[in-house]
C-alpha cells in the first residue's frame, strides 16, 4: 500500500490519536521513519483499556501495525508494553513469530512511561530534542486503540464512531465499555453500576493529567477514562485550587528542596525544564532572567512535580501550564533548535514507581479489575463535536432534519490538518452548529 492511500483512508475514516491531544494519525505517516512504536504503557494509574484491547485483538492489531511499518518503510516496529501486563504479553507472544519486523519491548512499572518522549528513549535509546517531534529521531508513535481503529477502517471499512472508556474508582462494578462518540459521561458511568460515594466528581482522563468533567459532557475520540471520586479526594481538591493562591503559597512555604526538578522526567532526559528554578523566579517576581519562564514551553504537564515530588504540596505543574498558556496567547513561541544536554546519570534512580504513586494519591484501593465489555451501549441521542483533534474542526455536511446512518460522514475534513467526523448512531439530525452536531436515535 502507498503512503498516500493509507493517509486518505485514515483521514476520511476520522482516525486521530485515541488519547492525549488527538493528533490526526494520517499526518504522522512519512517515509522518513525507520522505527514505529506502539504505546501500551497506560501512562496514567488505573487506566486499563489499552492492555485489554491489545490482549483481545492481538493478532488484528499486530497485523495492522506491521502493515503500517511496511507502508512507511520502517525497518522495525516496537510494541512498548509494561512487563506487569502478563496476559497481554502472552497474547502478543502467540503471534510474534508471524511478524519478524515486530519486537516486544518490556517496560518498567513507572510513571510517566507512556509519555512518548520517555517511551522513545526507553525503547530506542534516542532522545527527542526539546520541543521537537519524534520523527526527527526517525520514530512514529501510535497508541493501541489508534492502531485498532486503523484496522477497522482497513478491514471493515468502519470509520471511528465509538470509543472504549474505563470507568473506575467509586462505582460498584468497574468496567471498560464501548460507547458511541457523543454520548454523555453520565451514560458511560451508568454502565459501571451504582456510584458508591455522595456528591461524586467525574475526573476525566488519568488522575495525573485529567480534568474535572460534567455528567453532560460528550465523549470524544480522546476520552479514555472516567474516575468517579469523592468531592474531597486529594486529586479533586488539587485540581480546584486557584493559581493566584498557589503562587502566594509558593512564595511563603517553598523550602527550595529542588525535588520537583530532581524527579522531573523531561529534565532527567536533558530537557531545559527546571520547575524549581521557575518556582523561585515566579514566586519572587524575579524577571532578571527570563529563561525559567520561557522554558515552561518544554514542560510535558505530567504532574510528577505537583502530585508526587513536592513535600509542601505546591503546584509547579499548574503554574507552568498557566505560564505556557500565557506565552502562547502573547504569540511567544518555543525557541527553535534547542538541544538537550546529556541524559542525567541519576535518571534510573529518579523514576516514580507507579505503586508508590497510587499510594501517595490515595488511589490504591481503586486498582481493581475493570473487565472489558465490547457490546456497544445504546443511547437516545449524541452530541458530536466537530473539533475532537488537533487542527481545523471538521466542516458539517448535514443539516437539521437529515436522516443519517451509523458510520456516515457528517462532517468532512477541513483544509489543512483535519479529519472527518461520522455519525455514531442511526437517527435524525436535530441541530447543527459550527461546534457540534446533535443526532436523535430512531
Amino acid at each position: 500500500m502507498e503512503i498516500k492511500e493509507l493517509q486518505k483512508i485514515m483521514q476520511d475514516s476520522g482516525v486521530a490519536g485515541a488519547g492525549g491531544a488527538g493528533f490526526p494519525t494520517y499526518a504522522k505517516l512519512t517515509d522518513k521513519a525507520d522505527t514505529i512504536l506502539m504505546n501500551c504503557a497506560e501512562c496514567e494509574p488505573l487506566l486499563k483499556l489499552h492492555r485489554q484491547l491489545l490482549e483481545k485483538h492481538a493478532y488484528e492489531i499486530m497485523k495492522t501495525f506491521n502493515l503500517v511499518a511496511e507502508t512507511v518503510g520502517a525497518s522495525e516496529a516496537i510494541i512498548g508494553i509494561k512487563k506487569s501486563y502478563v496476559q497481554t504479553v502472552k497474547a502478543l507472544q502467540q503471534h510474534i513469530e508471524e511478524f519478524p519486523r515486530i519486537r516486544i519491548h518490556l517496560l518498567e512499572e513507572v510513571y510517566p512511561m507512556g509519555d512518548e518522549v520517555v517511551l522513545i528513549y526507553e525503547a530506542t535509546g534516542r532522545v527527542v530534542r526539546p520541543g521537537g517531534l519524534p520523527i526527527e529521531q526517525g520514530v512514529i508513535v501510535f497508541n493501541v486503540e489508534t492502531i485498532y481503529n486503523v484496522y477497522r477502517a482497513l478491514e471493515k471499512q468502519m470509520p471511528v464512531t465509538d470509543k472504549y472508556v474505563s470507568v473506575v474508582a467509586e462505582v460498584s462494578r468497574p468496567v471498560t465499555v464501548r460507547v458511541p462518540i457523543g454520548c454523555t459521561l453520565d451514560e458511560v458511568v451508568e454502565q459501571a453500576g451504582e456510584i458508591t460515594t455522595k456528591d461524586a466528581v467525574y475526573f476525566v482522563g488519568g488522575p495525573m493529567m485529567g480534568r474535572i468533567g460534567s455528567g453532560s459532557d460528550p465523549v470524544t475520540k480522546t476520552t479514555n477514562a472516567i474516575l468517579v471520586l469523592p468531592k474531597d479526594h486529594l486529586i479533586v481538591m488539587k485540581k480546584q485550587r486557584t493559581s493566584s493562591i498557589d503562587l502566594k503559597r509558593a512564595a511563603s512555604i517553598c523550602c527550595q528542596c529542588n525535588t520537583c526538578t530532581d524527579l522531573c522526567p523531561r529534565n532527567n532526559l536533558g530537557h531545559p525544564i527546571d520547575p524549581a528554578r521557575f518556582m523561585r523566579a515566579a514566586a519572587n517576581g524575579d524577571f532578571r532572567d527570563l529563561n525559567p519562564y520561557l522554558d515552561s514551553h518544554f514542560c510535558s504537564s505530567c504532574g510528577v512535580c505537583e502530585m508526587y515530588a513536592c513535600p509542601q504540596s505546591l503546584a509547579p505543574r499548574t503554574l507552568l501550564a498557566d505560564m505556557k498558556g500565557g506565552l502562547r496567547k502573547a504569540g511567544i513561541r518555543p525557541a527553535q533548535g534547542v538541544q538537550p544536554v546529556p541524559v542525567q546519570q541519576s535518571r534510573e534512580y529518579r523514576k516514580v514507581p507507579e505503586e508508590r504513586l497510587m499510594a501517595r494519591l490515595g488511589l490504591t484501593k481503586y486498582d481493581k479489575d475493570a473487565p472489558m465489555d465490547e457490546t456497544l451501549v445504546a443511547v437516545p441521542k449524541v452530541k458530536i463535536l466537530l473539533s475532537q483533534h488537533i487542527g481545523a474542526p471538521a466542516q458539517a455536511i448535514v443539516k437539521a432534519g437529515d436522516e443519517v446512518t451509523r458510520g456516515q460522514m457528517i462532517a468532512k475534513p477541513a483544509d489543512g490538518l483535519s479529519v472527518g467526523i461520522h455519525a455514531s448512531i442511526c437517527g435524525k439530525v436535530t441541530e447543527v452548529t459550527d461546534r457540534y452536531i446533535i443526532i436523535a436515535a430512531k
